[in-house]
């Protein structure tokens, strides 16, 4: 009876003082929906406009403009050439779309869709396109020039070009003055003054190599840089250090953040989104891999809904394939 009590005590002790895990090993997300375009083609970014509940997509010499109240197409913007990435600016009811193939950038009315004007990029292959609130420009990183341009939004005349320490892919703005933008070539980040247009600081993300997507959790100051070589960079922006490198999926192109759920999204073109929970402001988590769709590289999420959109050419009947949306939901 003594060996079985103290056996009882001792099974005790070991579930009571066991760590407790204050997370779920799975976010809760999966696929819901599809939004089935069609044709094939090639793609790059997707971006979420929230106020107006629009989804824009690339796809090869178009974009696509989507209603994510309905999830149906409401409009495109043809005969692009090589196009990139959107940036919709619903301040001036202008969206910007930016073609790497001829360097300009498309300038179309948000409620007509109807093209406005075209703009000669001083850079070559602008990439992504991002707007930046604080001084009401838009940005082109333009990827083989290693250089960023600069787009009044009001007038979208050329305001400057500011030149980088390597090749841009994405950036993200602290809606504060300060600009972030990965450089693919040589493992880094630029910290740039959006304003002025002058950098602040370099800063290497070593040991992630050929980052592309970039995210930013600006409450928490942490960039989030996702690396080919299956890595993603977590770093301090008031420090520019790297304080987390956790693991992600092969051919990743794109990244995304919440505020709302405090989940980093890390989109892999072999098939997968590796989500990666913030515990804290220095303690990072990876908490699940969802199956998408084989290339499905890119990625954006609507911080009102959060929901995730990835885009890919999905399979169909009899091995078919359909350009389209994959939508991703916790709920």
């Amino acid at each position: 009876m003594k060996n079985s009590i103290k056996i009882i005590i001792v099974l005790l002790s070991v579930i009571l003082f066991q760590p407790v895990n204050n997370f779920s090993q799975n976010s809760g997300y999966k696929i819901v929906g599809r939004i089935d375009i069609g044709g094939e083609g090639g793609w790059d970014y997707l971006s979420v406009d929230a106020s107006m509940h629009r989804l824009y997509v690339s796809h090869s010499t178009k974009i696509h403009i989507i209603d994510l109240e309905k999830n149906t197409v409401i409009g495109e913007i043809p005969n692009q050439h090589g196009v990139h990435g959107i940036a919709a600016v619903p301040e001036f009811g202008k969206g910007y779309i930016s073609n790497g193939r001829d360097s300009t950038v498309t300038v179309f009315d948000l409620k007509s869709f109807q093209v406005i004007t075209s703009i000669k990029i001083p850079g070559k292959n602008p990439d992504a396109i991002i707007y930046e609130p604080f001084t009401k420009r838009v940005f082109t990183f333009n990827n083989k020039s290693s250089n960023a341009t600069a787009i009044d939004a009001k007038t979208d005349k050329i305001v400057g070009t500011i030149t980088l320490d390597g090749a841009p892919e994405f950036a993200a703005s602290d809606l504060k003055g300060k600009m972030f933008v990965n450089l693919e070539d040589i493992s880094a980040v630029n910290e740039f003054d959006p304003k002025t247009l002058k950098i602040i600081s370099k800063w290497s993300i070593s040991p992630v190599s050929e980052p592309s997507g970039l995210a930013l959790d600006r409450e928490n100051k942490k960039i989030f840089s996702v690396g080919r070589n299956k890595l993603m960079a977590v770093v301090d922006v008031t420090s520019g250090k790297v304080i987390a490198t956790p693991s992600i999926g092969s051919g990743v192109d794109g990244c995304a953040y919440d505020p709302g759920t405090h989940l980093a999204f890390s989109s892999n073109g072999e098939g997968t989104i590796t989500v990666i929970k913030e515990m804290s402001p220095n303690d990072f988590k990876v908490i699940d891999t969802i199956p998408t769709q084989k290339g499905a590289r890119t990625i954006t999420v609507d911080t009102t809904t959060h929901r995730v959109y990835t885009i890919a050419n999905l399979d169909g009947e009899n091995g078919s394939k359909s350009f389209g949306v994959l939508i991703l939901d916790s709920k």
